[in-house]
């Protein structure tokens, strides 16, 4: 029993004070439940609002790709750079440390390699699974417009169904197909219907033209797609624009894991996503870092 001595009557009732009421940080996220509000604030610096994703889950469909056959010594370097990590289940078991690892977003879809239809994917993971490995978040892809396109927004609906259950927020991402036209008018339909069906948050690409009719259309966060290897500059002033643009954060892979100094350019994506920093000089900050010289 605790020691009542000096345990007087309180006075510091503060009656005329009322209570703060903190709403939460991220855009439609005030009705969620404290546990998945808490997994969101894992993944989302509550100070910037935003994240900085890597993405190295490329291997579920992809095999050991440019930069990631052996993720040991390519990406385990950069893990306390990162505020989240994109990854399967077999990686975080075999190579990621559990000591001082960020937020972890588990892939939750797969199926079919890239000598397949990709759209034809199932859940592949299950929920008790992301429970024992602590994850922030499930990841499952959504092909709106492919071949098998209801398959994968009912696998969205079904991953929603069971994180609700158990407070794990949903990321949705929105696979384009070879055939598609990648503008605005696409990525409105793909991310809100992502939204409306439950998703907590959406990964898409970016586009030069009316991107921020896409962020302002989706009642949810968005992080973008680093997608195909460009120039480090370029990278940095797409990741700029789409955070200016509303962006939530970005979800970069092979922009960091395949540039020739990937510490020195996470480093500058952090400045440009949580800093505000221009892409001009955080290009000019990796290069000094990437020479040797004092980092971002």
């Amino acid at each position: 029993m605790a020691d009542l001595e000096g345990a007087g009557e309180s006075r510091t009732y503060h009656a005329g004070v009322p209570q703060r009421d903190v709403g939460f940080f991220l855009k439609g996220m005030g009705h969620y439940d404290w546990g998945l509000q808490n997994r969101m604030a894992r993944i989302f610096d509550p100070r910037s609002g935003r994240t900085v994703m890597l993405a190295f889950d490329h291997g579920y469909f992809q095999g050991p790709t440019s930069g990631l056959e052996r993720i040991d010594l390519s990406i385990v370097p950069l893990v306390p750079l990162a505020d989240t990590l994109m990854l399967t289940r077999g990686v975080l078991r075999s190579l990621i440390p559990p000591a001082g690892a960020p937020a972890v977003v588990l892939r939750a879809s797969g199926g079919p390699s890239v000598l397949r239809e990709l759209s034809n994917e199932e859940i592949a993971l299950d929920v008790e699974e992301a429970i024992r490995l602590n994850a922030a978040a499930l990841a499952v892809q959504v092909f709106i417009g492919g071949e098998h396109e209801t398959k994968s927004v009912h696998n969205l609906t079904r991953l929603v169904d069971q994180g609700n259950r158990y407070g794990i927020p949903v990321l949705a991402v929105t696979a384009v197909g070879r055939e598609m036209v990648r503008d605005a008018k696409y990525f409105r339909l793909a991310t809100r219907i992502c939204a409306e069906l439950g998703a907590h948050y959406v990964k898409t690409y970016y586009v030069a033209e009316g991107f921020d009719t896409v962020t302002s259309c989706c009642p949810v966060p968005i992080v973008i797609a680093g997608g195909k290897k460009l120039p480090e500059l370029d990278a940095l002033k797409m990741a700029a624009a789409a955070v200016a643009q509303g962006a939530s954060g970005v979800d970069m892979g092979r922009n960091i894991f395949q540039s020739e100094a990937p510490e020195a350019m996470l480093r500058a994506v952090r400045a440009v996503v949580h800093e505000g920093v221009s892409a001009e000089v955080a290009h000019a900050l990796h290069l000094r870092a990437k020479q040797g010289g004092e980092g971002a």
